[in-house]
C-alpha cells in the first residue's frame, strides 16, 4: 500500500479541531522502534469505524487497533470469540477510510492462526489486501511463533500480544491478571524473546504485573504497548469507548477522559422531550418549508 500523501489540512476556525502540522508523514512500524529508542511514548487506541478513526487520528493517536474487542464493544457479544474474519475485514476497511496519519493494526480473530500456516497467511493477507490494514496483531506466545515467522516472511508486519489474551478467556478462567507467579513470569519473558526473534515489530502486554512489564520493556528491542500492565511500557493502549466513558463496567485501570455516555443520554433525552412536546422541528428547521419560500 502506498502512503505518498501529505496531510496539508488546516484546522477550521472555531471548530475545536486540533491543528495538525503540514507535511506530517504517516506512522510506520519502523517509526515505533525509533520512538522507543528516543524515549517517546506511543499512544494507541481502538477504533472500529471511519468516524471514530477520523477523530482519533485528528487528535494525534499514533496507532489505531481494529480490535476483535469490537465484538464486545459494538456487537454485544460477551467475549471476542464470535468475531469473524469477515467482521474484522469490514471494520478495518471502515477505519482505514478515516485515517490519514495513524498506523492501523487489525486483530487476527479467533482460530485464524491455529488451523494451518497457510490459513493464517490467507487470513492475514485478506486483512491487509482487502481490509487495508498496515499490520496485524496475533495473540499468544511460543505456539504462534511459526505463524509470526511465516507472516513476516510473507511481508506482513506483525504485532504480538502476551499476558491476558482474550481469545483464550475460557482457558484462562476469565479476564484476570496473568503471569503472577515466578514460573509464569519467566515463561512470558521466554515468549516475548521468541516473538521478537520471529520478527514482531511490537508487543502488547495485557494485564500483567507492572514489574514484569518493566522487565520485558527493558529487555526487548521492540516497543511494548501496555494495557493494565503499569506505566513502564513504551506505550499504552485502551479501548476508546472505555476511555471516553461510553461503556459500563470498564476495567479498574481505565482512566475516564470524558463521560460521553451521560452527555449523550442527556442530549437524546432533550430530543425526545422536544419531539413529544411538538417543539421540534420548528418552522425555521423545516427544509421543505424553506424550499417553498425560496420558490
Amino acid at each position: 500500500m502506498e502512503f505518498g500523501w501529505e496531510l496539508g489540512r488546516q484546522p477550521v476556525e472555531g471548530s475545536g479541531e486540533i491543528a495538525v502540522s503540514q507535511n506530517v508523514s504517516p506512522v510506520r512500524t519502523t517509526d515505533l522502534k525509533a520512538m522507543k529508542a528516543r524515549g517517546e511514548k506511543i499512544a494507541m487506541l481502538t477504533a472500529y469505524d471511519a468516524l471514530m478513526a477520523r477523530l482519533l487520528d485528528r487528535a494525534g493517536v499514533d496507532v489505531l487497533l481494529v480490535g476483535d474487542s469490537v465484538g464486545m464493544v459494538l456487537l454485544g457479544y460477551e467475549t471476542t470469540i464470535p468475531v469473524t474474519l469477515e467482521d474484522m475485514i469490514r471494520h478495518t476497511q471502515a477505519v482505514v477510510r478515516g485515517v490519514r496519519r495513524a498506523l492501523v493494526v487489525a486483530d487476527m480473530p479467533f482460530l485464524t492462526c491455529h488451523t494451518s500456516l497457510d490459513d493464517a497467511v490467507r487470513s492475514a493477507g485478506r486483512l491487509v489486501q482487502q481490509g487495508g490494514a498496515h499490520a496485524v496483531k496475533v495473540e499468544g506466545g511460543g505456539s504462534v511463533v511459526p505463524v509470526v515467522r511465516r507472516l513476516v516472511d510473507a511481508g506482513i508486519p506483525v504485532m504480538g500480544h502476551l499476558g491476558l489474551t482474550p481469545q483464550r478467556v475460557h482457558q484462562l478462567g476469565g479476564f484476570r491478571t496473568q503471569a503472577r507467579s515466578a514460573e509464569e513470569a519467566e515463561a512470558l519473558m521466554t515468549d516475548a524473546a521468541a516473538l521478537e526473534r520471529a520478527g514482531v515489530f511490537a508487543l502488547v502486554l495485557e494485564a500483567i504485573p507492572s514489574g514484569l512489564a518493566r522487565r520485558v520493556t527493558q529487555t526487548a528491542g521492540v516497543p511494548t504497548i501496555g494495557i493494565g500492565a503499569g506505566p513502564h511500557c513504551d506505550g499504552q493502549v485502551l479501548v476508546t469507548h472505555d476511555a471516553l466513558g461510553l461503556t459500563d463496567g470498564a476495567p479498574s485501570f481505565v482512566k475516564h477522559y470524558a463521560r460521553l455516555a451521560d452527555a449523550m443520554v442527556e442530549a437524546v433525552t432533550g430530543y425526545v422531550s422536544d419531539v413529544k412536546a411538538g417543539a421540534f422541528p420548528s418552522a425555521t428547521r423545516s427544509r421543505g418549508d424553506a424550499r417553498e419560500e425560496e420558490s
